[in-house]
């Protein structure tokens, strides 16, 4: 049961991680505010931020040079995994399965700030509580 616990109990460095983003619209301080993002999101995950890649080309290739430097840095010893801000910084519908395999075979995790939420669940109309049923004329 001990070898479960992790941080909690042994002293462990912080998780070393690798950002990528996929920066085409927006000038240096979008840029910016999302390197400040990634790294907001590590500092308050005690995670370390140890570089972030950047693809800046609107066509997207799954192998573009920013990428395969990410999946490179991913198979550095003690390497945790990579952060995103949102799974659409993968790049398009198209590719996004097919990097996050790429990923997964580095044995790392893939952590986005902003995770996917189901679009079938929404919001109920007029405040009514989502576990509430309607019970009728009585």
């Amino acid at each position: 049961m001990d070898d479960d616990l992790i941080t909690e109990r042994r002293s462990v460095a912080c998780p070393q991680v690798f950002g990528y983003l996929r920066h085409v619209t927006g000038g240096p301080a979008r840029h910016s505010a999302l390197v400040d993002c990634l790294t907001e999101y590590c500092r308050l995950h005690e995670l370390t931020l140890c570089g972030v890649f950047t693809d800046r080309e609107a066509t997207v290739a799954v192998r573009s040079p920013a990428f395969v430097g990410l999946l490179d840095a991913l198979e550095l010893p003690d390497t945790y995994g990579a952060v995103v801000p949102a799974l659409s910084h993968l790049g398009p519908k198209r590719v996004v399965s097919e990097r996050q395999r790429q990923i997964t075979a580095t044995n790392t995790r893939l952590i986005m700030i902003r995770p996917i939420r189901p679009t079938t669940e929404r919001a109920p109309r007029f405040g009514v509580s989502p576990g509430l049923q309607r019970q009728g004329d009585t």
